[in-house]
């Protein structure tokens, strides 16, 4: 073995001596190069350095801006690192961390599900006058396409080619036009079909007919109320004259229920129909300063649906509550709503916030706080804050009017951007009222960040933040209004030293250019400095080999 490791150390000293003599015939050769060069030379290298480097820079963040991810870093973690010996920690994770993983990942796009907005304003009373007065499009395609497939969804079923007024609307909430789709209802609602004709004898030698006619077409009355009315009060007189039409087929659908798979259908359209009406009659109601039958509507319709949760009336009647200013009402919607099983929004949380801010905001300060420490009520406030920036941490910044808000859509993704708009929109009001509570949000809503290591891989009192929400709010929120993203993401290293490289090497360019003669002394001074060291040590080796080694080895 030592003899092994002898001639193995031998075989190291050889090589290593000559590499180094190698470096030093090229830093001979450098350095007599070097002496010959003129000032375009300079010119050239640096302008086509910074030019390359540019084109990286430009490269770099491109691509960071549509995959979130440095191409050259990318690259090197990716390829070059298993080549050089580089270990993946994830692939030494054991199965049962894998199946935590996915457990996780599920969670994420399950939180990523687009819902619709239970606060969504009007198309034609409200969506619309904005257009009107600013020549900007509040909705988008996607956002609008969705709210397509929810009418398809809730207003339709198989049997509609039944009667030719349902037929007509299965077709007009297809249509993409507004236009189109108002002239289907209009033409939906000028269909009166004959229901049933009965022979009534009056006298013996002539008989009349009763016709009987089929109520008016509900859903027509909803797409009219909500595209073509432009006032509130137009769309509530549309709405009304839906509940008349919407309530009998109700009733009727609802004693033919159980008569087969196609009737069950019917009277699952029908429910469907009727809650939408009774609830866009209390939002009208709730926009039209009628608070209190408003609250009174909502909460008849919970009691009389009290399993279709997916509306979320819930929330309606906690905003309403909060313009009552019925706090011990508010909590006890809370007490029902704000359960471990059930899912969460922005409203349930902040909700709960502001109400337990309300019992200490009139009397916080932040210097008395840090001097005394925090009472057990202001700390429940405080946990309650971070409990609600924790699951959207996108909402603080537009009740503090950091961030200028816009009109919600029509669709929001829970704990995204969109959801914060669609709260901040009704609620910021409600903040406002209570004395001190905007303070204290402003005071501690940012201590929330420091409780959770790293968003993206660790939550702290819910499942991380999914990093699908920038993606789904890009597509559900306007063009004119910038996405806020949590957590920001940071440029990577390398665009920021190809941004440094760039900057200098068009520095040398310009300065080169400019003053050739000053920067080619400048230059060779440099590389002298540069290489004064190595020569320094080459000096010394041939003062000490002799003249004729030294002659045999340059030979070689």
């Amino acid at each position: 073995k030592s003899s092994f490791y002898e001639q193995n150390f031998a075989w190291e000293m050889t090589y290593h001596f000559i590499l180094g003599f190698f470096f030093f015939l090229m830093a001979r050769e450098m350095s007599m190069f070097l002496n010959t060069l003129t000032p375009k030379f300079y010119v050239a290298l640096t302008g086509t350095s910074s030019l390359i480097s540019g084109l990286i820079l430009i490269f770099e963040w491109w691509y960071f801006r549509k995959y979130g991810t440095s191409f050259i870093e990318q690259v090197s973690v990716s390829h070059l690192r298993p080549l050089l010996g580089g270990v993946d920690n994830n692939s030494s994770n054991n199965s049962n961390s894998s199946n935590g993983d996915s457990d996780s990942n599920r969670q994420s796009v399950s939180e990523c599900k687009v819902w619709r907005n239970p606060l969504n304003l009007f198309r034609g009373a409200e969506y619309n006058r904005y257009t009107w007065v600013t020549g900007r499009e509040p909705l988008t395609y996607y956002d609008m396409n969705l709210s397509a497939q929810d009418h398809q969804t809730f207003f339709t079923c198989d049997s509609d080619h039944l009667r030719p007024a349902d037929a007509i609307m299965q077709k007009a909430w297809r249509e993409r036009n507004p236009q189109a789709r108002i002239s289907a209802a209009h033409e939906a609602l000028e269909i009166n079909e004959i229901r049933s004709r009965v022979e009534v004898p009056l006298i013996a030698s002539s008989t009349i007919w009763e016709i009987k006619l089929l109520p008016k077409c509900a859903t027509a009355y909803i797409l009219l109320a909500e595209e073509e009315a432009t006032t509130i009060a137009e769309a509530e007189k549309l709405f009304k004259q839906a509940l008349k039409a919407g309530d009998g087929c109700y009733r009727r659908s609802q004693q033919l229920q159980h008569h087969g798979s196609q009737y069950e259908a019917q009277h699952r359209r029908d429910t469907n129909v009727l809650v939408y009406i009774k609830r866009r009659l209390a939002m009208c109601a709730r926009r039209l300063g009628r608070t209190r039958e408003a609250v009174k509507m909502m909460r008849d319709l919970m009691k009389e649906f009290p399993l279709l949760s997916m509306f979320n009336i819930h929330e309606n009647l906690l905003e309403a509550l909060l313009e009552l200013q019925a706090y011990a009402d508010v909590q006890a919607v809370l007490a029902k709503y704000d359960d471990i099983s059930l899912p969460k929004s922005a409203t349930i949380c902040y909700t709960a916030a502001l109400l337990k801010a309300r019992a200490v905001s009139d009397k916080f300060s932040p210097e008395a706080a840090s001097r005394r420490g925090l009472s057990t009520a202001e700390m429940n406030a405080v946990e309650a804050i971070h409990r609600a920036v924790e699951f959207n941490p996108h909402v603080p910044k537009y009740l503090l009017e950091m961030k200028s808000l816009i009109l919600p859509p029509e669709h929001i993704l829970k704990r995204g951007d969109s959801e914060a708009i669609a709260y901040a929109f009704f609620h910021l009001a409600h903040w406002k009222r209570v004395e001190g509570a905007l303070n204290l949000l402003h005071c501690t809503w940012e201590g929330t960040f420091r409780m959770i290591p790293y968003p993206l891989e660790k939550g702290h009192l819910f499942y991380p933040y999914p990093i699908c929400t920038e993606t789904a709010d890009r597509e559900l929120l306007p063009s004119f209004h910038e996405v806020s993203v949590y957590p920001k993401k940071e440029l990577p290293f390398f665009i920021l030293f190809t941004a440094g490289l760039c900057s200098f090497t068009a520095m040398l360019a310009l300065l080169t250019h400019q003053f050739p003669e000053l920067m080619g002394v400048f230059a060779k001074a440099f590389l002298s400095t540069l290489f004064a060291p190595l020569n320094f040590v080459m000096e010394k080796v041939e003062s000490i080999l002799p003249s004729s080694l030294w002659h045999q080895l340059t030979r070689i």
